[in-house]
Parts: structure tokens; C-alpha cells; sequence
């Protein structure tokens, strides 16, 4: 079974062309980018406007860093979740659509990964500047586990359990 193929769900597996399955694959990469793009876009928005605020020159060196850090990996995010939109306007209609779906896969899945890594950054960052440093580094830790627990642990269990 290839990675851009999903496995049999209660031993029910469809029966359609590579074409029709390209096709549903691909249409289901878009929905899933359209969902954590416009909140990766938010994200990043509100970490650009943020020097422009007048508390933001009370920051110290740790935090300054934190935010830039903060800042480039909300634009990575954004560059990855547009990379398969630009893919498919540069390749369309060249009959790619199988290497379009499988790099699209990796990059949504970077995504991901990265959005787990920018939310708990991003709530260690304003716990930081609003309580304490302590407090935001529990909270950091925190809430990676629970990033890892929704992210990996979940999902590996869930196909331990499907039938194949």
C-alpha cells in the first residue's frame, strides 16, 4: 500500500481507477490545507502586527528571540500550506497528479508538526510575557505532550486497531 493511499476501514476497500482515487486524494489534501491555512494566516497576521504594539518594546532578549523564532516558523507554516496550491497551478494538466498527491501528503504532514510546534512556542511565548518564565516553560511542557498525544499516539493507536 502506498503512503498517499489510506488503509481499508472494516475490511471495506474501494474499488475505483488510480485516476479516481488520485483525484479523491487530492481533493481531500485541499479541504485538510483549507482548514489549517486560514489559522496558520491568523497566526501569523497577529505575530507580525505584534512590534507594533507598545508593550511589545518591554520584551527582553529571550522573549524578543522567541517571538522572531515564533514569527519564521508561522511563515514557514504559511510557505508549506501554499507550496501544494502553486504545485498544482504549475503542474496542471501534465499528468502528475500521483507525484502531486504524495508531495503534498509530506507537506501537509510538515505542517502539521510544525502548527503543534508554533501553538505550544506561541503559548510559551505570551505565558512568558504574562506570568513568568516557570509557569510558561510547565506550560510548554504541557502542552507538547498533549500535541504528541492528539498528534501521534492517537492516530498509531487507532491503526493498531483497524483491520488490515
Amino acid at each position: 500500500m502506498r503512503e498517499d493511499e489510506e488503509p481499508p476501514a472494516g475490511g471495506y476497500r474501494r474499488d475505483e481507477p488510480d485516476a479516481d482515487r488520485l483525484d479523491r486524494n487530492w481533493n481531500e489534501l485541499l479541504q485538510e490545507i483549507r482548514v489549517l491555512q486560514t489559522g496558520s494566516q491568523i497566526l501569523a497576521a497577529f505575530l507580525i502586527v505584534l512590534p507594533f504594539q507598545s508593550r511589545f518594546e518591554e520584551l527582553d532578549r529571550v522573549q524578543t528571540l522567541w517571538y522572531l523564532g515564533l514569527l519564521l516558523l508561522a511563515l514557514v507554516i504559511v510557505a508549506l500550506l501554499l507550496t501544494p496550491v502553486g504545485m498544482h497551478r504549475h503542474l496542471f494538466r501534465r499528468r502528475v497528479k500521483d507525484e502531486m498527491v504524495l508531495a503534498a501528503n509530506r507537506l501537509l504532514r510538515a505542517a502539521i508538526t510544525l502548527v503543534a510546534v508554533l501553538l505550544t512556542g506561541v503559548a510559551v511565548f505570551v505565558v512568558d510575557v504574562v506570568l513568568s518564565r516557570p509557569a510558561a516553560l510547565v506550560t510548554g511542557i504541557l502542552l507538547a505532550l498533549l500535541m504528541v498525544v492528539l498528534l501521534a499516539v492517537l492516530p498509531r493507536r487507532m491503526a493498531r486497531r483497524s483491520p488490515t
